[in-house]
């Protein structure tokens, strides 16, 4: 059991925990989520002694081993494997002893200690685990300093998980995995035996590993049972309760509030008032935060371009002449095109988004680009390349100085960008911020061939649905790598997998490709025959059909939400008015009048309310059946 009870943390005078209490069962895997900067991290580091609480405990199993992913990647020279098995301290120190010792008795009792840690298959689980992650047998016996940022954080995971605590704290394992890392270590998690405590915004990974969901939010914990859909569900329902009973409080207070506004100077109804003032003191105060909003992703719309866009015919590309990376690449992108690229890290999915998007050169064959093409390329790699001392309003203009600032403010608006966020520093910018500037970025030229590589790493799951959403509204082609299989769901139409220095197109599903995964060296070849593919006039005739599906219930979701709105802001107005107590007195008329018309538009809203409520499900269904 983890006891966290009355916890205060403060930042700059900023309470980021507000005296929250939970209590946590011992052996399970749960998820803790929350907006970003809710103070997720920030709990890791007080659950780990990294940082010191300024009220309250967090008590846990005194023989606990915590174990998370260290912050300092491993480098030097040694080998990846040994970097793994030097995780484990005490086996090492056990080995060495005994090497050294000639007591047998004691001899005996280190090697019984060996074979209850099993210390002699480490390697071999090591070896798994590393394999798991991406890194082939070759790759587990070179210097870890060989290896980039991102594969050194893998081999960091791979040490943690590695040394198996009993506590096994994990903060977004999968950005720096891809799509079939994230498969294994999602198959890894639920065997897993200890307890596991699991930050992440990918909705599929809390789904399939997390049996409870840990809420933080406005600096309090909330636990709740099941998978996040579970917790989502159970939310909503625990929240429409709330507002249901503030509301009913509310009114109540108003009515007892008249009375007393009323009668409390009267003589014959002074009693009575008084009464209502000890009642309306007694009255519970209901306190109900505001929802955090997400601000959504509006990309703008796309030129007209003739297809194709762009056409490839036995072509190769690399970074060294004479040896290409892929080779008899054969592709055809058209203006509606949905695609998105499977294979592991290293298999060339990054340089065929190079190759198409004008970055990268071919060594030979034929590319042929539309003349009105225009191509949004994002990376995560640029995210690194951003000025931290420029403004987002800044880094557009030094990109466009012939746009005005009012188009440039315009189009960060599209992603999110306050007036004050756009004149931010970019150092000041959280992940997800910056995410969403390299986002505007890419898209200010309003392309019609949008090239996405690896686009949620910062986002979280609110702001993750927010783009799958605007990529659904999107009219131009997209070519998506993503870890995010909720993502390639919803908005890919075609797969292509990159392997063996070529690319395919995958018949089937991404369950599909779990199963194919699974199989290893055993797998089938993915080379489809022509006659068992759909045409490629068929795949973007229906993609078309099924986005043309989705426009009006979309649009009749926005219409609905301005029209509660807009109740809304009325009813307030004649709150406001009834709120006067000599109302009724100078003008009985006119008060009724008020009354009547709050009235009606209380029963609008609900009306308004229900179509909402009706419109927002067939827009979902819809989108669901887009997968």
């Amino acid at each position: 059991m983890i006891n966290i009870d009355n916890l205060v943390y403060r930042i700059a005078g900023r309470e980021i925990l507000s005296g929250t209490s939970a209590r946590l069962p011992a052996g399970r895997r749960i998820g803790l989520v929350g907006h970003n900067g809710a103070g997720k991290s920030t709990l890791f580091k007080l659950i780990q002694k990294e940082l010191h609480a300024d009220g309250g405990t967090i008590t846990l199993p005194t023989v606990w081993r915590l174990g998370g992913v260290a912050q300092e990647v491993p480098a030097g020279p040694m080998s990846l494997l040994d970097t793994v098995l030097a995780a484990d301290q005490e086996r090492l120190a056990l080995l060495e002893a005994a090497e050294d010792i000639t007591d047998p008795h004691r001899l005996g009792e280190i090697h019984g200690r060996l074979e209850a840690r099993d210390a002699y298959a480490a390697p071999a689980r090591a070896a798994t685990i590393l394999a798991g992650l991406g890194f082939s047998a070759s790759d587990q016996l070179r210097p870890c300093a060989e290896f980039s940022g991102g594969w050194r954080m893998r081999v960091a995971l791979a040490a943690i998980l590695f040394l198996a605590p009993d506590l096994l704290l994990l903060d977004e394992p999968t950005n720096y995995l891809d799509l079939e890392g994230v498969l294994w270590l999602e198959d890894y998690l639920k065997r897993y035996r200890g307890s596991v405590l699991l930050i992440s915004h990918d909705r599929d990974l809390l789904n399939s590993v997390c049996e409870f969901i840990l809420h933080l939010e406005h600096g309090r914990l909330t636990l709740y049972s099941g998978n996040y859909d579970s917790f989502t569900a159970t939310r909503a329902l625990r929240r429409a309760n709330d507002l249901a009973f503030a509301k009913r409080q509310e009114a109540r207070r108003k009515h007892l509030q008249t009375f007393v506004d009323r009668f409390r100077y009267k003589a014959s109804k002074a009693r009575q008032a008084q009464s209502r003032i000890k009642m309306l003191e007694r009255m519970e105060e209901i306190d109900i935060p505001l929802d955090e909003q997400v601000t959504p992703i509006r990309l703008p719309a796309p030129f007209d371009a003739s297809p194709p866009l762009l056409t490839l015919e036995q072509v190769s590309v690399g970074y060294e002449p004479g040896r290409p990376i892929l080779s008899q690449l054969d592709l055809r992108i058209d203006p509606d095109e949905r695609i998105a690229l499977l294979g592991k890290n290293g298999n060339g999915k990054s340089t065929l988004a190079k190759l198409m998007a004008g970055k990268l050169d071919k060594m030979g064959g034929t590319l042929f680009r539309a003349r009105k093409l225009s191509v949004g390329y994002f990376a995560q790699h640029q995210l690194e390349e951003l000025q931290a001392q420029l403004t987002p309003l800044q880094t557009l203009g030094l990109l466009r100085p012939r746009l005005s600032e009012q188009h440039l403010r315009s189009q960060l608006g599209g992603f999110g960008f306050s007036a004050a966020k756009a004149t931010t520093k970019v150092g000041a910018l959280s992940g997800g911020e910056r995410a969403r500037l390299m986002l505007a970025l890419a898209t200010l030229d309003h392309p019609n061939l949008l090239i996405l590589d690896e686009p949620t790493n910062h986002l979280d799951i609110d702001a993750r649905e927010s783009l799958l959403t605007a990529l659904n509204d999107f009219e131009g082609a997209v070519i998506l790598i993503s870890h995010d299989r909720r993502l390639i769901e919803a908005t890919a139409e075609r797969l292509l997998l990159v392997a063996d220095g070529q690319v395919h197109t995958f018949d089937g599903d991404l369950e599909d490709y779990r199963r194919y995964l699974l199989m290893g060296e055993n797998r089938p070849s993915v080379q489809i025959s022509e006659a068992a593919r759909p045409s490629k006039e068929d795949v973007r005739r229906d993609a078309a059909q099924r986005r043309s599906q989705l426009r009006p219930l979309k649009d009749q979701v926005d219409l609905e939400e301005r029209q509660i709105a807009t109740l809304s802001e009325e009813i307030a107005k004649y709150d406001r008015a009834l709120t006067d107590p000599l109302l009724f007195v100078r003008d009985p008329l006119k008060g009724t009048a008020v009354s009547k018309k709050r009235a009606d538009a209380v029963k609008k809203l609900a009306a308004a309310e229900e179509r909402w409520l009706k419109a927002q499900e067939a827009y979902e269904t819809a989108l669901t059946s887009v997968r």
